[in-house]
């Protein structure tokens, strides 16, 4: 049987439901995260975040990414 487990996301504090035994079901796998937006995440947080949370933390980190290019 798939391990469901429900988690509140530590950016915003909303419950969700994190399917690390099914894995391509969970909501994380809607989002393709490059290396470098997966490693502006973990230094962050060690848990599971929302899915609204990774798109909100991946459209920073690129935006950290251009600014920094830009200077």
């Amino acid at each position: 049987m798939a391990k469901h487990e429900e988690k509140v996301c530590p950016h915003c504090d909303q419950r969700f439901e994190c399917k690390m035994g099914s894995i391509m079901q969970c909501q994380c796998s809607s989002i393709v995260l490059s290396e470098v937006e997966r490693q502006y995440i973990a230094a962050q947080y060690e848990d599971c975040l929302c899915i609204q949370c990774m798109k909100l933390l991946q459209a920073e980190c690129r935006n950290d990414k251009r600014s920094s290019d830009a200077s």
